[in-house]
């Protein structure tokens, strides 16, 4: 039987649908061999749900790939065994004590990396997750074995740094010895990583049917879509062989390029759309893939505004292409009101930044993108904006001028995109939204 090498923080369907497949994959393509133990993060979690199935699961990996409707079933078996350190913290610890694990994978949500400050290194187990991390480690250090290469999937901002800023700050206040600190810095590599794939989790709509279609009840069931990419801070292909088996993995000194991509692109696509579609009167992606206005829209701000302040070039571009086929993606619903949550945050990070550095660069702002400002403040302007109460009431009352003057919302004084976007506004408002894309399109 193969030996247990990753220990894996987090049992969601995301990583079930992700990590696990790839590594699933690696084992039945014959370039690596390998279980994974799966430790649960949080005191109610669903180990024991997957223990009962023996730790496997079926994955549907289902979507659009070079035009072709893809849907294939894979029957997922590389988890050897879950433990829960909230039962079984003396089980947990005894993970640090095989020299054949080398890594450490997690995705404990984006709240899941923090530093409390509160507990003790005598906690059975500690609160957050660095600090269950930190317990683990130390044990390791005590054993004189070899460190972890360390690989965060949680969708923050150099997620690694991160998640060893905290544990380093676990040492300090647990008085733990400087050999120690000196351990972590030198003997555990500590990777940024980016991921991108949309995992669907758990069909409740289908399970039925697709339980008949595999011949038994599976109650870990998981859904995703087809397209994948993880982006990797140093290269340790030579120990997961995962180009090699053909996956899209790369290996890099720098993620912060991948990252401006995928957010510009494909978070900023989102987000400058779904507001006015909403408004014109659809309910999912889906369907303003489907509508002949809103798509052109979409191809509007993404191939002439949003990729030619990347730079234009191809790899831009055809990701710029995936991205249209993964909205268009007929498994997925993806409704347009949970997108449009916190839009305020989500369009200062996703869309700002792509209207300002066009502007830098080609003199003037980008027609689109600035009409999807308008549109997010006649969003806001009706009962179904969902974000912080402050903010609500101030978008719902305010003026198009003072909107964009609250520098605290933008991180910038938008005092000069006005004039634009109060025309936009007022078009939405006197003509309705279907002659407001007309005019933008045209």
């Amino acid at each position: 039987m193969a030996r247990e090498k990753v220990i894996q923080f987090g049992e969601g369907g995301f990583l079930r649908g992700f990590v696990d497949y790839f590594l699933h994959k690696l084992n039945e393509k014959g370039v690596w061999e390998g279980k994974v133990v799966v430790v649960q993060p949080i005191e109610k979690g669903m180990c024991a749900m997957l223990e009962k199935q023996n730790c496997e699961y079926n994955l549907y990996l289902r979507g659009i790939e070079d035009g072709k409707v893809v849907n294939e079933r894979t029957h997922v078996e590389v988890i050897s065994r879950c433990v829960n350190p909230y039962t079984q913290f003396d089980e947990y610890m005894k993970l640090a004590e095989n020299p054949d694990f080398r890594f450490i994978i997690s995705n404990t949500t984006e709240a899941g990396i923090e530093y409390i400050g509160t507990e003790k290194k005598d906690d059975r187990p500690a609160k957050s997750y660095p600090a269950k991390l930190t317990q683990l480690l130390y044990h390791r250090y005590e054993l004189k074995l070899p460190g972890f290469i360390l690989i965060p999937c949680e969708l923050i901002d150099d997620n690694a740094d991160h998640l060893k800023e905290c544990i380093l700050k676990y040492a300090a206040l647990w008085e733990l010895p400087e050999d120690f600190v000196q351990w972590i810095q030198n003997e555990n590599v500590f990777c940024n990583s980016l991921v991108d794939r949309i995992v669907t989790g758990y069909p409740r709509d289908e399970a039925e049917a697709l339980w008949k279609e595999i011949g038994y009840e599976d109650n870990m069931l998981d859904t995703a879509e087809i397209f994948h990419l993880w982006v990797i801070q140093g290269n340790h292909e030579d120990e997961l062989p995962f180009n090699k088996a053909g996956f899209h993995v790369v290996w890099t000194d720098d993620v912060h390029p991948y990252k401006r991509r995928k957010v510009r692109i494909l978070n900023g696509g989102h987000t400058s759309m779904v507001l006015g579609a909403y408004l014109y009167g659809l309910q999912t992606v889906g369907e303003c893939m489907k509508d002949e206005t809103v798509s052109a829209f979409l191809r509007k701000c993404v191939f002439e505004e949003i990729v030619p302040t990347l730079g234009n070039n191809e790899t831009d571009i055809a990701f710029g292409n995936a991205v249209m086929e993964r909205f268009s993606n007929p498994f997925i619903k993806h409704q347009l009101l949970s997108i449009a949550l916190n839009s305020v945050s989500k369009f200062q990070v996703r869309v700002l930044p792509t209207i300002l550095e066009y502007k830098e660069k080609f003199g003037e702002y980008p027609p689109a993108l600035t009409f999807s400002m308008a549109a997010l403040i006649a969003f806001y302007r009706t009962d179904h904006a969902n974000d912080g109460e402050e903010i609500m009431a101030f978008m719902k009352d305010a003026s198009v001028a003072d909107i964009l003057k609250k520098k605290e919302y933008w991180d910038a004084d938008l005092s000069g995109m006005i004039p634009m976007v109060e025309d936009y506004y007022r078009l939405i408002q006197e003509k309705g939204m279907k002659e407001a894309y007309r005019a933008v399109l045209a």
